[in-house]
């Protein structure tokens, strides 16, 4: 494993679940690993390179990117290439999935066609699914937490050389 490690996120939901995963020692790395010993929200490979690696890291860096879109680019410049490994984590379509599999909602989530911060606040009428206070509150249980993630790595159909939240726990 990397001796620096960043963790990045582009919303607050995610940075909960992934502060309650820290906070309660169940990822394959610490909170004391990461560069600036938080997770980071960054959605661009630039802003990245600008706000984190300008430090001089003489060792490999392994970035572990949170996200709900298969779709999205991070090409690092030419001066960085080498210097970090990516993994990808993919949370997709949202990770308010989570709620719905908790909330014992697949099915019928599956049949409405809607995304599903939109099911979570029309359906099952949670407002503020995707804020940080909320999730780390409907989370706050770790066993709620990693039956969620388990569930949704069941059911998700994930792709060859990517990672689900379950995969970064120690076990």
């Amino acid at each position: 494993m990397a001796k620096y490690m960043a963790c990045i996120c582009e919303g607050g939901a995610e940075r909960a679940v992934l502060d309650l995963l820290l906070d309660n020692h169940m990822l394959i790395f610490e909170r004391e690993q990461l560069i600036e010993e938080e997770v980071l929200r960054c959605r661009s490979a630039k802003e990245f390179e600008e706000k984190h690696l300008k430090k001089g890291f003489q060792e490999k860096i392994t970035v572990y990117r949170i996200l709900d879109s298969r779709n999205e680019n991070f090409k690092l410049s030419k001066a960085y290439i080498h210097k970090i490994d990516i993994v990808n984590v993919v949370t997709a379509p949202e990770i308010e999935m989570l709620i719905i599999l908790n909330e014992g909602k697949y099915k019928e989530f599956k049949s409405t066609g809607v995304k599903p911060s939109t099911y979570c606040k029309s359906n099952l009428k949670l407002k503020n699914v995707k804020s940080y206070q909320y999730v780390q509150e409907y989370f706050s249980d770790m066993h709620i937490l990693t039956q969620a993630l388990r569930e949704y790595k069941r059911v998700s159909k994930i792709h060859k050389n990517e990672k689900t939240l379950l995969d970064l726990l120690k076990c």
